[in-house]
């Protein structure tokens, strides 16, 4: 009889105590970026995010090996994956290359308008 009680007092404060903590939590962002090169021109990039909600670490993580485990981002262009924790700032967590990512992005920076 007293482990029923408890269950009652216990589950409404620990409702209250996650709605206290989940605006503190940080946000989750999982950003694909494919970098175009054409001849004669300067290297381009399309970034693209899929944000998720403040605490939500798990699902963030699984949509990130999903993506970076799919036969299409590995057989695109030069593709960046990057698994993102936003709190203040944003703080790559862990990242994934597939083609010459580090040598395209010097050849952005040595070409940077004026």
């Amino acid at each position: 009889m007293k482990k029923l009680f408890t269950n009652v007092i216990v589950s409404p404060i620990k409702a209250i105590g996650r709605g206290v903590v989940k605006p503190f939590q940080s946000k989750y962002e999982v950003v694909c970026t494919t970098y175009q090169v054409i001849p004669g021109l300067p290297v381009s990039k399309n970034e693209q995010k899929h944000a998720f909600e403040r605490g939500a670490s798990v699902k963030a993580k699984e949509f990130y090996t999903k993506v970076v485990s799919s036969d299409m981002t590995k057989t695109m262009a030069p593709v960046e994956v990057q698994l993102r924790k936003i709190y203040i700032g944003g703080r790559t967590i862990e990242q994934a290359e597939f083609g010459p990512v580090q040598h395209l992005k010097s050849l952005n920076k040595g070409k940077k308008k004026k």
